[in-house]
């Protein structure tokens, strides 16, 4: 009995301990929080207004404008320390944030603008974009605005700034704000069985795996199962203009005035193929209502000739690397960029040959050219023979990368293990003739989750069109979504062995013997599933190459970027911390 006693003192001082500690932990965070949300909402710094006498530049502005921000980066929202190398990258370049008068006086009154003005913005309205925005605002003296949904004002999702929360934010200088509409909902919705759904809010789609069909509020007359309208046009433009009034009153009421700034929900679809008198309903309350609107997106510049209603901006995606912004930027002004590199004397191992790398900690971003691809080449790896390479990819699933073994430049020739699209290839290039093709074989279901799905495909459909499936986007892997395969490559004599994950897909496959030495290399290739993106982030970790002695034995290490020693213990701990951090931010 005495020691059932002392075992239940012992838990209990166990769990107390627990309390005390996770007491402290979510005390230090909400001090965190508190810190940076005085900072947001108190003028504790001030905007330095540029000196615009000095700009004399006539070329345009590129536009960007984030979905959201959050501490560690989601599917969906780009991570702080990412959009703080971002922005410092765009402020290395040169680029000077413009102010939404500025827009207007220069397709207004032709005010110059200068050599690289840049129009920044968060969208949705999310409390988490200010709080981890402000302070980089502050850091690079950069202007941005603020959009909002006016449905959310007034509400009591936690997720949403509120009026009085922006109009502090606006003292400071760093932020005008903007809206995105009244509310994101959708209409005309077929699930993946063909059942018609019909009008839903973002909030009430519970399920947007199994959704195929839709269109969103604005974007369409209201259809019935057949897709045809069930609305007259008399009633498609009350019910628009009734979402316009209802936006404007809102913001009328909550803030004192409605913003400038437009940036409508869905881009591309408004007078680009849909509905000439739906497009017609929209532009009249637009122009009615706001002085500018960002119409479309995919193209970063905006140049003199641009309709101040018409205009387009980029909205880099969560799982952008730095180059990849960059690289967009560059195809989308033709100006020059300088690429980050990252780690320094970890990049002095590699040779460049397309693209831009970027070397982070044990990871390397090896981001592609668009419509293209980008490649590393080892320096001193051409004599490289027998080897066993392990590396752990971890790029999103739609898009290829590609580990290559005896890579002879001058005699076109390789061993290439390429995963793209959840599909791994293993081709060999036997000097002067055509890749040949060793092992396809689909891999393991990527899983993910339904949150991480962005529904970003509208239009008008046929009834024809609703019954088949083949068209359907979400029958795909999202864009979006990362994952991790573990690959490991093992070259003795002219065999070769692959596996991912443990697992041997091809094992001891004779190599044509004239493929018998070269370098290694990494690869970066987009996927033509991704429309949308025609570059591509590879993600290489862990990479490490062993030399085979002759009897099959791991011989020296010839290459590794691992963690190894404190360094690991180091990186191990953060990683544990930022995970606990995150647990206590969701949960509490």
């Amino acid at each position: 009995m005495r020691r059932e006693k002392n075992g239940s003192v012992l838990d209990s001082r166990k769990k107390n301990r627990f309390k005390v500690i996770k007491t402290v932990v979510q005390f230090a965070i909400l001090l965190v929080l508190g810190y940076i949300l005085f900072h947001v909402l108190v003028d504790v710094k001030h905007y330095a207004e540029p000196d615009r006498s000095k700009w004399n530049e006539d070329k345009g502005f590129i536009a960007l404008s984030y979905f959201g921000v959050s501490r560690s980066g989601t599917p969906k929202l780009i991570s702080k320390t990412e959009l703080n190398k971002q922005l410092r990258a765009l402020k290395d370049q040169g680029y000077v944030t413009i102010s939404q008068q500025d827009v207007l006086d220069y397709y207004g009154k032709g005010k110059k603008l200068p050599e690289k003005a840049l129009f920044l913005s968060f969208e949705d309205g999310r409390n988490d974009s200010g709080l981890f925005a402000q302070p980089l605002l502050e850091k690079y003296n950069f202007k941005a605005t603020f959009l909002s949904y006016a449905n959310k004002m007034g509400n009591s999702d936690r997720k949403f700034l509120q009026p009085k929360d922006m109009k502090k934010m606006m003292k400071n200088g760093y932020w005008e704000l903007g809206s995105n509409g009244y509310r994101l909902t959708y209409i005309n919705i077929f699930d993946s069985e063909g059942n018609f759904i019909g009008v839903k809010d973002e909030n009430d789609l519970r399920n947007k795996i199994k959704i195929d069909y839709y269109n969103h509020y604005l974007m369409d007359f209201l259809r019935d199962k057949d897709m045809i309208p069930s609305e007259d046009r008399d009633a498609m433009e009350e019910r628009i203009s009734a979402d316009y009034k209802l936006m404007e009153s809102i913001y009328t009421d909550k803030l004192g005035f409605v913003p400038n700034v437009y940036m409508i929900m869905h881009a591309n679809a408004l007078g680009q193929g849909m509905n000439r008198l739906v497009t017609d309903a929209n532009n009249t309350n637009i122009k009615r209502i706001f002085k500018m609107h960002f119409n479309r997106d995919g193209v970063a510049l905006n140049d003199k000739a641009a309709d101040i209603y018409d205009l387009t901006r980029v909205q880099p995606a969560a799982y952008w690397y730095t180059n990849h912004l960059l690289m967009k930027i560059r195809g989308d002004t033709g100006q020059e960029m300088k690429f980050v590199l990252g780690d320094k004397k970890r990049a002095a191992d590699w040779e460049t040959v397309k693209g831009a790398a970027e070397f982070i900690e044990n990871r390397i971003a090896l981001t592609s050219e668009p419509s293209d691809n980008g490649m590393l080449v080892l320096k001193d790896s051409e004599r490289y023979g027998d080897i066993e390479l392990k590396a752990s990819l971890k790029g999103n699933v739609v898009g290829s990368q590609a580990i290559y073994a005896r890579y002879d430049k001058s005699k076109d020739s390789f061993v290439r293990v390429a995963i793209d699209n959840n599909v791994l290839s293993v081709e060999q290039k036997k000097p002067g003739q055509a890749v040949e093709l060793l092992l396809q074989s689909e891999l393991d279901e990527v899983s993910w989750k339904e949150t991480d799905l962005a529904l970003n495909k509208a239009t008008v459909y046929s009834q024809l069109e609703t019954s088949t499936k083949d068209l359907t986007e979400e029958s795909q892997y999202p864009v979006n979504i990362g994952n991790t395969r573990k690959v490991g490559l093992l070259f003795r004599g002219n065999k070769l062995t692959v596996t991912i994950d443990g697992k041997a897909h091809l094992q001891g496959k004779e190599i044509d013997s004239s493929i018998a030495s070269g370098s290694v290399a990494l690869e970066s290739r987009f996927n033509d599933q991704n429309k949308k993106d025609l570059i591509y982030d590879g993600v290489f970790e862990d990479v490490k190459i062993n030399a085979l002695q002759q009897e099959g034995e791991t011989g020296e290490q010839l290459y590794s970027n691992r963690f190894a020693g404190m360094e690991k213990l180091v990186s191990q701990a953060k990683r544990r911390f930022n995970s606990t951090i995150d647990w206590m931010i969701d949960s509490f």
